[in-house]
This record gives C-alpha cells, structure tokens and sequence, in this order.
C-alpha cells in the first residue's frame, strides 16, 4: 500500500516536471513586438511582419529578427563646399530626423535594405542619399535664398527626398538647416548694403527727428513766451480787478458799519428808554401785586380769625348755653319732683296742709324759673362778649392794616415820575392822593371782612356797653353757681 503511494507522487511529480518543461518550451518559442520595432519572420511559411502583438517562432525552421521602428536624428554636413548658383562656395550643416514608414509594406522594403546593417551603416547611408539631394538643391539657388528663405529649401529637401526615401522604405519627418556660412565673407558682406543703407535712413531719420524736435520746440517756446504774455496781462487785470473789488468791498463794509453803528446806538437808545419804562411799569406791578398779596394774606388772617371767632362760639354754646339748658331742665325736673313729693306728703299727712305745700312748691319752682333765665341771660352775654371780641379786635388792628398798605413804597429806592402833560395832578401830590384814597377804603375792607356795617358795628358796641354792668351777668371766667 505504500509502495502504490510513492509510485502515484511520482507520477504526479513527472507529471508536473513534463507540464513545466512544454510550458518553458513554449515560452521560449513565443516572441513578442513593442510598439517601437517590428518582427520579421522567415523560413517555413515565408517571410511575415508581426507588429504591436506576438507570434511563435519553430526553431530550426523559422528564423525571427527585429527591426527597429524609432525615429533617427542625424547631422547632414558635407565635407566638401556646397557651390550656390552664383558659384560661391558655402558650408552647410543641417540635421534630418528620419523613420521607417509604418506600413507592412514599407517595412518589408526597409527590412531588405537594413535588417542585416547596424544602426552606423544605416545612417551612413541615409545621409549620403540626402548629403547629395541637398548638393543639387544649393546648385540651384542664390545665398541669398538660402539664407533669408531656410524653411523653403527645407520644403525642396522633403519633396526631393521623398521618392528616395519611399523606395527604402523610408520617410523624412523634418529637416532644419543650423548653419551657413562662406570662407570668402560674402554672407556677411551680403548684409552691409542693407545696413548701410538702414544706417542711412536711421542717420535722415535722426536729422529730421531733431529738425521737427527744434521746430516743434521753437514752436513751443514762442507759444509759451504768447502764453506767457497773455498770462501776465490777464494776472495784472485780474489784480487790478481784485484791489477795485477790494476797495468796493472795504467802502461797502465801511458804509455797512457805520449803518450798523447808527442802527445798534438808536436801538441802544429805544433799549435803555424802554427799560426805563418797562421798569417803572415792572415796579408799580409789583406794589401793586405786593398790595394783592397783603391784601390776601389780611383776608386769610380775616378767615382764621372768623373761623376761630366760630369755633368759640360754638364752643361757648356747647360749655355754656347747653349746660344752662341742662342746668334748667334739672332744676325744673327737680322742682317738678319736689312738688309732687310735697303734694304727696301734704295728701298723706292732711289736707289742712296742702295749702302750705303747694305754696313752698311754688316758690322752689319760681326759684328753679329765676336761676333759668339767670342762666340764659349769662348764655346771652357771652354771645355778645363775642361780637365785642371781634369789633375790639378789627379797630385795635387798623394801623396794622394802614401800615401794611403803605408798606410797599417803604420799599421803593427810587420813584421815577412821569408826566404825560394832560393837565391832572403829578409828582407826590399824586402819590400821597393815591395812598389817601388807599387808607379811605379801609372802612369798606372792614365791612366786607365783618359782612356788616360801620353803623351796625357800633350799635352793637352801644347795645353791648347798656347791657353789661348787672349783678346776676358774670363775665367769662367766673364760676356760674357763685
């Protein structure tokens, strides 16, 4: 069993030996082309291009060589002189970029000529076709031609070459001439006409350049000395214009402030004269106001001093009057008690006695009655002792009042008087006329302060001066039952 085993990996390993060599085998026969050369193919079959892809090659019966496809760049510079068609001997170098064709076709032609050269031998040959196409080129034209019109004998090497080229399989991708050039100087003595004359032309173009320069500087110059000129006379008119304008403007602002000189003083003048009267007239308003003020300030004092005159009043009546009342009607109850007692008792005791109690009740009543009417009499004078109260009081207060009128020209600095000459009185007669007339309504101040008159005030003084002095009246202060 084991011996089947190691004859099987044996197998097995000849087997994958044999597949390894046939696949190296195999590879060595497969030949691949890149894309810059071609395979040529020959013997059993005949002769085959194989480009951009592989093919196998039998050994000992096909044979596979390569032919390059890349472009080739090479100097064509014959050693011998080229002679022009004018006969002067020039030297040109140039360089030719030249490849096989692309076709199957041309690459046929190209291997039969090349395959078995090296690249050396190639390009010599190359360059000997196209040193001698370039020969008969320059025999056919001027120096001139070749040295101003390059590109054209580059076009005239192309289409000459071109047939030449083809039967080789070949194709000429550029060709540039670098340099040209003579032993006997003629190139560069081809140029000095040219330069002489371009220097001639440069030399007339300069002279006229500075002809025009001197003309056109003249010409500016004289424009400039005219400008010039006109500029100065128009700055002396302008000047002169502007001191005329100045003078103007200074009279005018002379004139101006003398108007405003006059104009300010006369208002000046308006100012001060109506501040003087705008004074006094400031002045009298306010003594006049003073006088209000004073006069409003007695009627509030007037108002405290009724409202107090009220409060006592009421205050008598209700300490006073009510308790004379009270008084009385106790009086009065008592009596009334009394005399039903002593009836009472004088019907109980024996009606021989009634007389005589109803008697002593009716004196004690008459009694009760008397001290009644006591009481309403004293009720009676405080009421009047009030009104005296106030009628003392406003007299005693007159000079106050005189002297609080008068108060306000204490006041006064300076009395100013003016006379508008219609003929009426003025001056202090005026002043002492208008304080009289002050002190002259005092009497009806005081009557609309009272609500009563002078007369009437009086009266009461006399009504009050009868009813006084009387044994039973005690004034305000003393006790009521003394």
């Amino acid at each position: 069993m084991f011996g089947i085993a190691i004859e099987i990996w044996v197998i097995v390993g000849l087997i994958v030996l044999a597949t390894m060599l046939l696949m190296s085998a195999f590879a060595r026969l497969y030949r691949k082309a890149g894309p810059h050369e071609a395979l040529i193919v020959y013997g059993v079959g005949g002769t085959r291009v194989v480009k951009g892809h592989g093919t196998i090659v039998l050994p000992m019966v096909q044979v596979c060589r390569g032919l390059s496809l890349e472009l080739m760049s090479f100097d064509v510079a014959p050693q011998q002189d080229l002679y022009t068609k004018q006969g002067v001997a020039v030297t040109v170098e140039a360089v030719a970029q030249i490849k096989v064709k692309s076709d199957m076709e041309s690459i046929l032609t190209a291997s039969e000529q090349f395959l078995t050269k090296t690249d050396q031998e190639r390009e010599g040959l190359i360059r000997l076709v196209m040193e001698g196409h370039l020969r008969g080129i320059i025999g056919q034209l001027t120096v001139e031609e070749i040295v101003k019109q390059p590109e054209m004998v580059a076009d005239r090497m192309r289409s000459t070459c071109a047939d030449d080229m083809n039967k080789m399989g070949l194709e000429v991708i550029s060709f540039t001439i670098k340099e040209v050039r003579d032993k006997n100087e003629y190139i560069t003595n081809m140029g000095k006409p040219d330069v002489a004359r371009i220097k001639r032309d440069a030399d007339v173009a300069t002279a006229e350049a500075d002809r025009d320069t001197a003309i056109k500087r003249a010409l500016a110059q004289r424009e400039s000395a005219v400008a010039r000129a006109q500029a100065d006379q128009e700055r002396v008119l302008a000047e002169t214009l502007s001191l005329a304008k100045q003078a103007e403007a200074q009279r005018d602002l002379e004139v101006k402030k003398a108007q405003y000189v006059e104009v300010t003083k006369r208002q000046q003048a308006q100012a001060d004269k109506a501040y003087d009267i705008q004074t006094n007239i400031m002045q009298q308003q306010v003594i006049a106001e003073q006088v209000k003020v004073q006069q409003v300030e007695k009627e509030q004092q007037v108002k405290v001093q009724e409202a107090e005159i009220n409060r006592r009043e009421k205050e008598l009546i209700a300490t006073v009057l009510k308790q004379a009342e009270i008084e009385r009607q106790r009086i009065e109850t008592l009596a009334a008690a009394e005399k039903q007692r002593l009836i009472a008792e004088a019907e109980g005791h024996a009606s021989s006695i009634r007389a005589q109690g109803e008697a002593e009740a009716e004196i004690i009543f008459k009694k009760g009655e008397a001290e009644a009417k006591a009481m309403n009499v004293k009720a009676e004078a405080y009421q009047e002792y009030n009104q005296a109260a106030v009628i003392d009081k406003l007299f005693t207060n007159m000079p106050e009042l005189v002297r609080a009128l008068a108060s306000p020209l204490a006041n006064v600095d300076k009395i100013t008087i003016v006379s508008t000459g219609n003929g009426d009185a003025a001056g202090m007669n005026k002043i002492t006329g208008d304080i009289t007339k002050m002190a002259a309504q005092v009497p009806a101040l005081f009557e609309t302060l009272s609500g009563m008159n002078i007369s009437e005030l009086l009266g009461k003084v006399r009504q009050i001066g009868d009813k006084t002095p009387k044994s039973d009246v005690l004034p305000p202060g003393d006790g009521a039952g003394k």
